[in-house]
């Protein structure tokens, strides 16, 4: 007995590209720097669950799984990337930073920089609610796009693009332990009563790898050097180098305090005559002294 070929849901087939729409995919995959397989995939992660539900068609899929997906990509590349860059630290310290990468706020903004709302599909309640231009609802559809280009390109290609949206949080992460600048502070200010100055002596390299050379002072001296991908690494490096520098040197002896100049000494007085302040030499009188009236 022959047997009816399978057909496929409605939900399961993906809704149709049209021009305007595939056009508008083109201009974000520009700003992603690379090219869909199957653009669908792209589609479906900017798609929130509201438009789906409002008569175009059918119950429709949303970014909902491959958000979930996409999250799981940025956490491992994050954890990825501190586990190599901080190969000492203990476990604690790392989840923080990656707590503080894996954030709304720091997401939104990389949304907010691809101009990801202009790409989202939204229903009509929720688009006069301002949902495009949501921190949060930006945050997941982002991690949505990663998932689309996990699945699209594998995790080599999602890792590089997750790694090129993080860069500049990468640079200027720091562990609180690596806070060498603070701890110079208190050293200087404690031995010395100085704060520190910072200076960018030099940028060497090419612009996509350049290195900045800091330098930090403190009383008319250098204390110490340091380089760095970003300036804020390099005045680090050269705080470090300044404590290793001090702490093998004694402290300054502190300044004694000024002796108090020493009060002139009044005239001699003869002896057995007591100072009196208000007394008058002898042979003048006060006026209506008796010996006046006398007179």
């Amino acid at each position: 007995m022959a047997t009816e070929p399978d057909v496929p849901l409605q939900q399961d087939i993906p809704p149709q590209i049209d021009s305007e729409r595939d056009a508008l995919l083109a201009d974000l995959e520009r700003k992603l720097d690379l090219r869909f397989r199957d653009r669908h995939l792209l589609n479906l992660a900017l798609q929130h669950g509201s438009f789906g539900h409002e008569g175009r068609g059918g119950r429709r899929e949303s970014y909902e799984r491959l958000e979930l997906l996409g999250d799981a990509v940025l956490n491992l590349v994050v954890c990825d990337h501190l586990y190599h860059r901080y190969p000492d630290a203990p476990e604690g310290e790392l989840a923080k930073l990656r707590a503080r990468i894996v954030s709304e706020p720091w997401l939104a903004r990389i949304a907010q920089a691809l101009d990801l709302g202009r790409y989202i599909r939204l229903g009509k309640g929720e688009e006069k609610a301002g949902g495009r231009a949501r921190p949060a609802l930006l945050a997941v559809v982002l991690e949505a796009v990663l998932g689309a280009i996990y699945v699209d390109a594998g995790f080599g290609v999602s890792h590089a693009v997750t790694t090129k949206w993080l860069q500049e949080t990468f640079e200027d992460l720091e562990l609180p332990s690596d806070d060498y600048k603070s701890t110079l502070q208190e050293l200087l200010q404690e031995r010395e009563r100085r704060l520190p100055r910072y200076r960018i002596r030099d940028e060497v390299g090419p612009d996509h790898a350049k290195v900045f050379v800091a330098t930090v002072e403190a009383g008319g001296r250098t204390l110490g050097e340091g380089r760095g991908p970003s300036k804020k690494q390099a005045e680090q490096s050269a705080a470090q180098a300044a404590l290793e520098y001090l702490r093998r040197r004694p402290a300054r002896p502190a300044q004694p305090p000024r002796p108090a100049e020493p009060s002139r000494p009044g005239p001699p007085r003869p002896r057995g005559q007591s100072f009196r302040p208000n007394s008058r030499p002898p042979g003048r009188s006060r006026p209506g002294h008796p010996e006046q009236r006398s007179r």
